[in-house]
């Protein structure tokens, strides 16, 4: 089908790729006025908006959840500025002489100017036993290149041991990395001698090796190569070496390099060598309406990986295409980058070793500290330099690669501050358009610039530029830069405090106002307290919110709710639904578990899988089955998918136990029947023990409960066995049932009353202090404790199953499947010689 444009004076401009570079790119036009000028349509092959694909390590790490910090431009975002994303809609093939693109939906769109972002994609070296067939990975093999890749990874990874990743550069080490803390015996196998070979020379990479080993506990192997993937009952099994030698492993993450994503402009007729080859302009040599920008852009040659060049790039392109500035113009990259890698600071700029006789070389080495330094000088200036462990230099040293500043005459002055500006001088010394943060391209000019514009906090100047929003690294520097560009007068920024973007109050203020007003609905309170109106980050925390204030009177709006809550299961990555029925301390029946099997018979449910918190889920249920699914179950949701309470696991306690000092079974089902569901800041999983031998595992637990002998109980809050493992803190040692059950309710309101959104207890325990709780909920010392209790109560009389709506759905199309109504126009298959390891085009090539 055509779609017909929409009538007005702009022209269209079309953008395929709504990656970084992309998205970059976007942004740059709408600040020069470019909305003004272009009607944009962004295509994006992910169903997502634009997230930082630095952050994704952090994810994997278990130090980030994929939130409004990961998405650096939400879906909302667009709408905002009249962008319109066709988010999931691959791009096949552009018909330049007819100037359309014609996408994998069916859509045939017009443009009058063409930007291609399409990126690049995970490089598979040919390895027997790596696919399926041409398409399918073996399971247990993954890239990490995308979102999807590392939701993946990170279930997979849950229910397996080890793991191979399969290269050691910067993307392989952080898979190892974050691997690693996840639990599992990690290798890296490396075909090179050398870690991170791009960045390191021989003796650094080394030393990176040795801190890899001794304190994250990765082994590595370097200067071998994988000749194939061994699986076993359908899934990998091991990695088999060129020596002959094989590692056993559950998992292989491949991060071997990278191949840009060229297949459509090869289709489409354009220069493709290396990538798609470009002017100065970023224009296509072929088409002077077609700009390529990013890493599937060749410019003099040269292909770049790193996030600065693509911003650099994404400049040039916007002020040449909106007119800011006609002869803008891109002569290519100087690489400079600092980074963490691994938990290690890595910073490395131009050459790593002497190319000529005359170059100087200057190097300190101290393996035991895991720091490496050295420096290339070549006629007086600075040509390279690698920081390792220690880069406390780094921003004197980039200013110095980049300006050719000159140089102290005692060399060594260059690794270490032994005269010359202090951290601080050096910060206020550097140019202004030397780039602070190289994840997301900010230079010194515009932390100084947003800050003369009147933002004067650190956190404020971060959210408006980004600085500091990657890796991490450069934050000391944007406070020290924020530091000097307020002369000393850094403001503390009062919306760190708030509970959400839109409204300007904390959390107390929050609910004090909300009771007060009696705003009961999400709509209600942006009516009334929020300054600008709607904010859609804001949403579900104010749900979760009015949920907890006013229980059964919260007035429900499906469009604050995120699609689990909407529809009660947690939604999977291919758009399946898990369905986890409650059972209360653990205990089912016969009779139950009859009815799950028959269930999982009728509706063709493809796994059943026990949980840690001792329940059965159900995984690949269709949207539309569910509500017949929970009502051939008859059983209670388990609220799996909510930021609730969830699970109480418990051990057999005194009923079969020789060890057994308390009843821990019954008093497990005694606090999940009575607090079923609650709404809370963060997920809540409980266990009981009933000895402190903990089987229960109820030291780790947000609220575990030990049974210490003569029905007396030790109460535990914050505990953590995540990607970060806390033993929780001893609130009370109460004497019978009935008390361990009332404390743990008093604890539970309390938090979910003072406990900021998405914040998890074992974040909010240490926050609040322990001595603190106890002098609260315990001791009583402020008189809280009744009120505490009153308002659980209302919330535990007003809970009711959201299972219940499968019967009396709460709209029309709550439980209607997303499949189109329709058939689609099928794009043909192409057919060719095309291997297994590269790029088989549907209709053409990747968007």
């Amino acid at each position: 089908m055509f779609q017909q444009a929409p009538r007005d004076d702009r022209q269209h401009l079309v953008v395929v790729g709504n990656g970084m570079a992309g998205a970059r790119t976007v942004e740059e036009i709408l600040a020069r006025g470019g909305g003004e000028r272009f009607r944009i349509t962004v295509f994006g092959d992910e169903p997502y908006g634009n997230y930082n694909r630095i952050m994704l390590s952090h994810v994997l790490a278990g130090e980030d959840e994929a939130d409004e910090d990961l998405y650096l431009n939400p879906l909302d975002w667009y709408a905002e500025n009249d962008v319109a994303l066709r988010a999931g809609v691959r791009v096949v093939r552009v018909d330049r002489f007819a100037k359309v693109v014609l996408a994998d939906d069916g859509a045939v769109l017009g443009y009058d100017k063409l930007i291609i972002a399409t990126g690049s994609r995970t490089f598979f070296p040919p390895m027997d036993g790596m696919w399926v067939d041409d398409r399918t990975l073996t399971p247990g093999v993954f890239g990490f290149r995308t979102l999807d890749d590392t939701t993946a990874m990170l279930d997979y990874a849950r229910r397996h041991r080890g793991a191979v990743v399969i290269g050691g550069g910067l993307l392989g080490l952080e898979a190892a990395y974050g691997l690693r803390r996840h639990g599992l015996d990690v290798h890296v196998v490396q075909g090179g001698p050398v870690l991170m070979n791009q960045q390191l020379d021989e003796e650094a990479g080394a030393i990176l090796r040795r801190v890899l080993e001794q304190k994250v506990g990765v082994e590595v192997r370097t200067g071998q190569r994988p000749t194939a993937v061994r699986s076993s009952g359908g899934s990998v099994s091991g990695v088999v070496l060129a020596d002959g030698s094989t590692i056993d492993t559950d998992m292989v993450v491949v991060t071997a390099g990278i191949r840009p994503n060229v297949g459509l402009g090869v289709v489409s007729g354009l220069t493709v060598e290396r990538a798609i080859v470009v002017d100065d302009q970023m224009r296509t040599v072929d088409d002077a309406d077609i700009y390529a920008v990013g890493e599937c852009a060749q410019h003099r040659g040269e292909v770049y990986g790193l996030v600065a060049p693509l911003w650099e790039q994404a400049t040039v392109l916007a002020d040449h295409l909106t007119g800011a500035d006609p002869d803008a113009a891109y002569h290519g990259s100087r690489n400079a980058t600092k980074l963490k890698v691994a938990g290690v600071d890595v910073a490395a700029m131009g050459l790593k070793r002497p190319e000529r006789d005359d170059d100087e070389f200057v190097r300190f080495s101290e393996p035991r500290r895991g720091v490496y330094k050295s420096v290339v000088v070549r006629d007086g200036k600075l040509v390279g330099a690698t920081l390792l462990g220690d880069v406390e230099k780094v921003a004197f040293l980039t200013q110095s690669f980049d300006r050719g500043l000159p140089l102290p005459e005692e060399r060594v002055e260059l690794l270490f501050q032994l005269a010359g500006p202090s951290a601080a001088q050096g910060a206020a010394e550097m140019d202004d358009d030397v780039q602070v943060c190289n994840c997301n391209g900010v230079s010194k000019g515009d932390l100084v610039a947003c800050v003369h514009a009147g933002t004067r906090s650190v956190t404020g100047v971060m959210a408006r530029t980004r600085a500091g929003k990657g890796c991490g690294s450069c934050k000391a520097l944007v406070c020290e830069i924020v530091e000097l560009a307020t002369g000393g007068d850094v403001e503390v920024d009062e919306s760190a405090g708030w509970y959400v973007p839109a409204i300007p109050m904390d959390k107390p203020a929050l609910i004090a106002a909300v009771r007060e007003r009696g705003l009961k609905s999400v709509s209600a309170v942006f009516a009334a307290l929020a300054p600008g109106g709607e904010h859609a980050p804001s949403k579900m925390a104010l749900a979760s919110l009015l949920k907890v204030v006013w229980a059964g009177e919260y007035v429900d709006e499906r469009d604050a709710k995120f699609i689990n809550d909407r529809v009660h299961a947690n939604i999977q990555r291919d758009g399946t639904f898990s369905v986890v029925p409650r059972m209360s301390g653990g205990v089912t029946t016969a009779d139950e578990l009859r009815r799950i099997a028959d269930v999982a018979d009728k509706y063709a449910i493809p796994m059943i899988k026990v949980t840690g918190g001792q329940r059965i889920d159900l995984l690949g249920v269709r949207k539309e089955d569910l509500p017949g699914v929970w009502a051939d179950l008859d059983m209670p949701s388990g609220y799996a998918y909510g930021k609730s309470m969830r699970t109480v696991k418990t051990c057999v306690g005194t009923d079969f136990c020789r060890f057994g000092l308390g009843d821990s079974t019954q008093l497990g089902i005694d606090i999940e029947e009575r607090y079923k569901g609650l709404e809370s800041p963060g997920k809540l999983k409980l266990a009981v023990a009933g000895c402190p031998r903990n089987c229960s595992e109820a030291l780790v637990k947000d609220i575990g409960v030990v049974a210490v002998g003569d029905d007396r109980w030790e109460v535990y809050v914050g505990g953590a066995a995540g990607a970060s493992v806390r033993k929780g803190d001893v609130l009370a040692t109460v004497d019978g049932r009935p008390e361990a059950l009332r404390l743990t309710g008093v604890f539970m309101q309390y938090y979910r009353e003072n406990g900021r959104w998405l914040e998890r207890t074992y974040d909010f325990v240490p926050r609040v202090g322990i001595d603190e709780l106890r002098a609260l909920l315990v001791d009583d010392r402020d008189g809280i404790v009744a009120g505490l209790q009153e308002r659980m109560q209302i919330a535990v009389d007003a809970y009711r199953d959201p299972w219940k709506e499968g019967a009396e759905p709460a709209t029309e199309g709550q439980f209607h499947g997303s499949l189109p109504l329709v058939p689609l126009p099928q794009v043909p298959v192409r057919d060719g010689s095309a291997s297994p390891h590269g790029d088989r085009l549907r209709g053409g090539a990747m968007a």
